[in-house]
């Protein structure tokens, strides 16, 4: 699997996740028509990556122990100087 492949796998379930929308482990996998294995070989890199993701057998959905954000990608830094600071 590209690199690509996984962001955008990434991305979606993260999505689905702030949504509480996603599912039991099977129900994620089929919407996003990967494996179970690779469902969680993508969550474990997740959580390499800090994202506080477990799943909640209650609500049966995955969900996010804490409010966090997530973003790729490369971006223009800004360049300019800061203007000086007037009392």
């Amino acid at each position: 699997m590209n690199v690509i492949k996984q962001i955008e796998l990434i991305k979606r379930i993260d999505q689905l996740t702030r949504l509480q929308a996603t599912g039991t482990p099977d129900e994620l996998a089929n919407k996003l028509e990967v494996s179970k294995s690779k469902l969680y070989r993508i969550i474990n890199m997740m959580k390499d990556f800090n994202a506080p993701i477990e799943y909640n057998t209650t609500l049966e959905t995955f969900l996010y122990k804490k409010e966090v954000g997530f973003k790729f990608g490369f971006y223009v830094q800004n360049t300019e100087p800061l203007a000086p600071h007037t009392l």
